[in-house]
């Protein structure tokens, strides 16, 4: 039999028609109303069965109705204004930011993900660590900030979900046919289709790139699903978090050291990489390579290159959510590339281990993205204190406050997640919200909307929560085939006027969706409640591999099908971005239980508040640094308190939800005013808007990035690779003469001059002699670590003060003076130590050099 050819047959547009195809083929559609209501205008029903994706509507548009729409002027007019929108957008060039030019090439900052969530239509997420990297994609477009992503295209996908008829989850995994989604294949600058290969223990795996537009950002996808490669080679892009270890560590091999090189083959140079989570680590040791080959430097100034331009965040709180392989695994992989390193493979491993002499211990990708970054940061206040202890063994040297990570709490993209009617309320009262969305005073004029105004937006929402609720119900009740009596009963579920509680969200223990189901009973007494009306919708997926989260799944799913629940409680099934979409636009509250401190942010959360849906929810993550004690902007489960008890926690927390719902959120739900409006539940929805608005959203999260990470970075960029490398190399030779000489540096004879009791801000003069070896006094810098102390004779919080160099005692030895106050009367205590310092070293703890005076030194 021949070979069958095959090609891609696309409708022919009418020249009058052809800006559909520019609106289609860029994702900016995804936040932008006005693109949206083209496809919607052509068929509406059309664009539903298509899952929101305009080039499927496209190809699948009867020629019939081409013709009607080259025929209908108001349509034409719409198109028109739609494409100059978009034009207008992509040709903005203001940004707040200031980005150094560049002093060749297309340099840009290079944001890799192994997952993105960013439109219905492209399913390449799984969940919130996706949907903050598609939300960090389009706010980057939204500042012009100069930046790409790079990702997998996967074939399959994350898994669909579907229930047996006894609730157990099972997982379908249809295929995407990429023709049919806004993607092209990337083209070289010399205009030839882009593809890169690479070796994989041996073998070589190719890899085509396809691009997708996201507003002005450019996101690269490779995929391996191509003739070149082997069978087992082409399953590296089939699913997202498929497959054993083996293909974990195939797909993070594409993604890291792939994706460097995508950018290579497409032209472009990343000034700065950011890598999110800890699957792309290996694009450091890449871009270590890359320098190390093509420009000649040593390990050491190629690695300082690397690591003074690289951000690395960290979203896992849990040491198992940690991608970790053993020594053997990665000795098939790397052992050659370690070689091209010029590395022995133990040293190579050491990269990987929190503890390099250990040789049992496995290859763990966050500790090689913690080495090879300079600025780290978890995703919450709490989560970056929550790093710090994790990863301290990294640093050993370092106090736990010390450990150089830091946090930069995640946002939410306002356009996409405010509901449309809503968004039109924001129009109306708030001003220039989508594109200013982190100005406070914007926020405040949230005071401004009637509140008559806002909560008729908000129960139009929970009504179409609603009706939205009973048709994916039925659509779920009709695919198991079942009898006329439950679809009609479908149709019936939920009050539109009743407060709605949503839960939606992974289902992993931790995050305990079945807090609720701790007391049945008492549940079903307060669903069935004829006074004041309250229901539960929930969603949400478990890994196939997690049988515990299966079986919460389950428990859940039965309880909602029982009689007494099932018009007050509904399991909506294949939680995606649509259904999160329309849950945290129309419930009333948002609940969300995990146990402290295992959520690192928690961002649906934050999507529900900007629709003005209050939180309900443990002080975990976000929520931790947002609620207030007075219950102003939502409620609090717990003090923050953590249990060793993890079994009594779960019993305590329960009963203490079911207490709020019944004494706190239900009687201020019902509690209406004249014109049958609950006041005091407005006033939260208003100081919510006013207070967390201006904060918690996107726009705000990647304006921290660029002037906390990707400046400094792109800055030390340009520094270090200027007049051929030279300061990378003078970095590199400094750090080395720094870690010989740094154990021979001593601090003795440390001096005050005052007494034993001292007053509140009276000034504390020290001095200390410095030995240094012949290193240069601009080599350290001399500290004085000092604060209150409690009885156990630790900091109970502690500050610095740098001391300067006073005189030179000869034969390497310097005295130090500094001052330091102490801001409260109490215990306080102080010691004094010697950090490295470099202008081109970004942070002084990065090292893990620190060294400290010995008790024997002090003296009054």
């Amino acid at each position: 039999m021949q070979a069958l050819r095959v090609f891609s047959v696309v409708p022919k547009l009418p020249p009058k028609l052809e800006p559909l195809w520019d609106i289609a083929n860029n994702l900016w559609f995804s936040w932008n109303n006005e693109l949206t209501n083209v496809f919607t205008t052509i068929d509406h029903n059309l664009w539903v069965s298509c899952q929101q994706n305009p080039v499927a509507l496209l190809n699948r548009l009867p020629q019939r109705r081409i013709e009607e729409l080259a025929r209908d002027d108001f349509f034409i007019q719409r198109l028109n204004d739609a494409k100059r929108s978009l034009e207008h957008y992509l040709a903005r060039r203001h940004s707040p930011f200031k980005f150094p030019p560049s002093h060749g090439g297309h340099q840009v900052v290079a944001y890799f993900s192994l997952e993105y969530g960013i439109a219905l239509c492209l399913p390449i997420y799984s969940g919130g660590l996706g949907v903050l990297a598609g939300d960090h994609l389009k706010s980057a477009s939204d500042l012009n900030v100069p930046l790409v992503g790079i990702g997998l295209l996967y074939q399959e996908g994350y898994f669909r979900q579907y229930m047996t008829p006894d609730g157990w989850q099972q997982e379908r995994y249809p295929d995407h046919e990429f023709e049919q989604m806004p993607l092209r294949l990337a083209q070289t600058p010399e205009g030839k289709d882009a593809v890169v290969t690479l070796d994989i223990a041996g073998q070589p795996l190719v890899a085509r790139i396809w691009q997708a537009g996201v507003g002005k950002v450019r996101l690269y996808l490779l995929d391996t699903n191509v003739p070149e490669n082997p069978p087992h080679f082409r399953q590296v892009t089939a699913r997202l978090y498929g497959g054993g270890l083996e293909m974990r560590l195939w797909q993070e091999i594409l993604l890291g050291i792939g994706g460097i090189k995508a950018l290579s083959v497409l032209g472009i140079e990343p000034a700065v990489i950011h890598m999110n989570e800890g699957h792309s680590a290996f694009a450091g040791l890449e871009r270590i390579r890359v320098y190390m080959q093509d420009h000649g430097l040593s390990f050491e100034a190629a690695s300082e290159l690397t690591a003074s331009t690289s951000v690395f965040t960290t979203h896992t709180p849990v040491p198992a959510g940690n991608d970790r392989f053993p020594p053997e695994l990665m000795h098939q992989h790397f052992d050659e590339y370690s070689r091209k390193l010029g590395l022995a493979f133990k040293v190579f491993l050491a990269l990987g281990r929190e503890d390099p002499r250990d040789e049992g211990e496995h290859f763990c990708m966050t500790v090689l993205a913690l080495r090879l970054s300079r600025f780290s940061n978890g995703v919450s206040k709490l989560h970056g204190e929550v790093s710090r202890h994790m990863w301290r063994n990294v640093w050993p040297q370092n106090p736990v406050e010390d450990v150089p990570i830091g946090s930069i709490t995640n946002g939410v993209h306002m356009p996409t997640w405010v509901a449309t009617d809503m968004a039109i309320l924001f129009d109306r009262y708030l001003g220039n919200w989508r594109e200013d969305p982190d100005c406070g005073r914007i926020w405040d004029q949230a005071e401004a909307i009637p509140d008559s105004e806002l909560w008729r937006t908000h129960e139009r929402l929970r009504e179409r929560l609603v009706d939205f609720v009973r048709k994916r119900l039925r659509k779920q009740l009709m695919e198991k085939g079942a009898r006329h009596k439950e679809l009609q009963m479908a149709d019936e579920v939920l009050d539109p006027q009743a407060l709605t509680i949503g839960f939606a969200r992974r289902f992993a223990t931790y995050k305990r969706a079945n807090m609720l189901l701790m007391d049945k009973e008492r549940l079903v007494r307060l669903i069935n409640s004829s006074g004041r009306r309250v229901q539960f919708i929930f969603a949400g997926k478990a890994h196939p591999h997690d049988n515990e989260g299966k079986k919460i799944i389950q428990e859940l799913t039965q309880l909602c099908r029982r009689e007494d629940c099932r018009f007050s409680m509904v399991f909506l099934e294949d939680y995606d971005v649509k259904i999160a979409s329309r849950m945290v636009q129309g419930c009333d509250v948002w609940l969300n239980n995990p146990r402290r401190p295992l959520e690192a942010c928690g961002t649906s959360g934050m999507k529900a508040v900007a629709n003005g849906v209050l939180q309900l929810s443990t002080l975990d993550g976000w929520w931790d640094e947002a609620y207030k004690p007075d219950n102003s902007l939502g409620w609090a489960i717990g003090r923050g308190e953590e249990y060793d008890d993890l079994t009594y926690q779960d019993f305590v927390e329960s009963q203490t939800l079911y207490n709020i719902l019944e004494n706190d959120v239900l009687p201020e739900f019902y509690d209406r005013g004249h014109g049958n409006l609950p006041r005091t539940w407005i006033r939260k929805m208003k100081n919510a808007f006013r207070e967390l608005g201006p904060v918690f959203n996107a726009h705000r999260m990647v304006e921290d990035y660029v002037e906390h990470a990707y400046l400094p970075s792109w800055r030390n960029y340009q520094n270090l690779v200027h007049d051929d490398f030279s300061a990378a190399k003078e970095l590199a030779d400094w750090r080395m003469k720094l870690m010989t000489r740094w154990g021979n540096l001593r601090i003795q004879d440390i001096r005050t001059e005052t007494h034993d009791q001292v007053f509140v801000e009276e000034p504390v003069l020290v001095e200390a002699k410095v030995y240094l070896d012949g290193l240069s006094t601009s080599d350290v810098r001399a500290e004085i670590y000092f604060g209150p102390v409690g009885q156990d004779s630790l900091f109970t919080r502690r500050s610095t003060a740098v001391m300067t160099p006073d005189k030179d005692l000869g034969e390497g030895w310097y005295l130090y003076r500094g001052e330091v106050m102490p801001s409260e009367s109490g215990r306080f205590g102080f010691n004094v130590r010697l950090l490295p310092h470099h202008p081109l070293l970004l942070d002084a703890h990065s090292l893990g050099l620190i060294q400290w005076a010995e008790e024997s030194s002090h003296s009054g």
